[in-house]
């Protein structure tokens, strides 16, 4: 569950926005994913591993702008929206300039001798894909629920359909990959029978 750390910022904001405002909420978000960076720096994560959180950085500086500069703005309407445009985007741009933003996080669990592999590089891509893809229709979802007017309840629906798909893919997905890594090894380890 490592990958959820992430997007811990996103949570307080959507959280604290309707409870404090979106003024506080996007400084809390930005509060923590300045932490964040500064406390994977120190234990040595380097900048390609940290895409999420430069990302999520500078969404929230400008949006803490935007919300204390004008607190009565159209855009807290649209925060929700925007915030999955600005995930799908960074996922977005991962893919493009080919560093999978999850290569990051999955560094933080895979030894180091798996990261340069060609089998690393295809589940980082394919997890990033689920995730973009989720991003993508969270954001086309938030954007129609505020067209509508939607209820809450709907709201929360496709958020939590948004983060629990990809995240209950994710899981599931390396750990088949894991089991079969696994599985291959135990084999080749073991001599030929005669």
């Amino acid at each position: 569950m490592n990958y959820i750390k992430g997007f811990v910022p996103w949570i307080a904001f959507s959280a604290l926005s309707s409870v404090v405002g979106w003024q506080w909420g996007a400084l809390v978000a930005l509060a923590a994913t300045g932490w964040a960076i500064l406390r994977d720096r120190r234990s040595g994560v380097t900048v390609d591993a940290q895409i999420l959180d430069l990302g999520s950085a500078v969404y929230f500086a400008a949006l803490t702008a935007v919300a204390f500069a004008a607190p009565h703005s159209v855009l807290e309407q649209y925060d929700g929206a925007l915030s999955s445009v600005w995930l799908a985007a960074i996922a977005w741009f991962s893919l493009a300039v080919r560093q999978p933003f999850t290569e990051g996080i999955a560094r933080r669990q895979t030894p180091r001798e798996y990261w340069g592999t060609a089998a690393f590089r295809k589940v980082n891509t394919t997890v990033t894909l689920v995730w973009t893809a989720s991003f993508t229709a969270t954001a086309f979802a938030a954007f129609a629920c505020d067209a509508l007017d939607a209820p809450t309840l709907v709201r929360v629906a496709y958020q939590a359909v948004g983060c629990g798909v990809p995240a209950y893919f994710t899981h599931r997905y390396v750990a088949r990959v894991r089991a079969a890594r696994a599985a291959l090894e135990v084999q080749t380890a073991i001599p030929a029978v005669a």
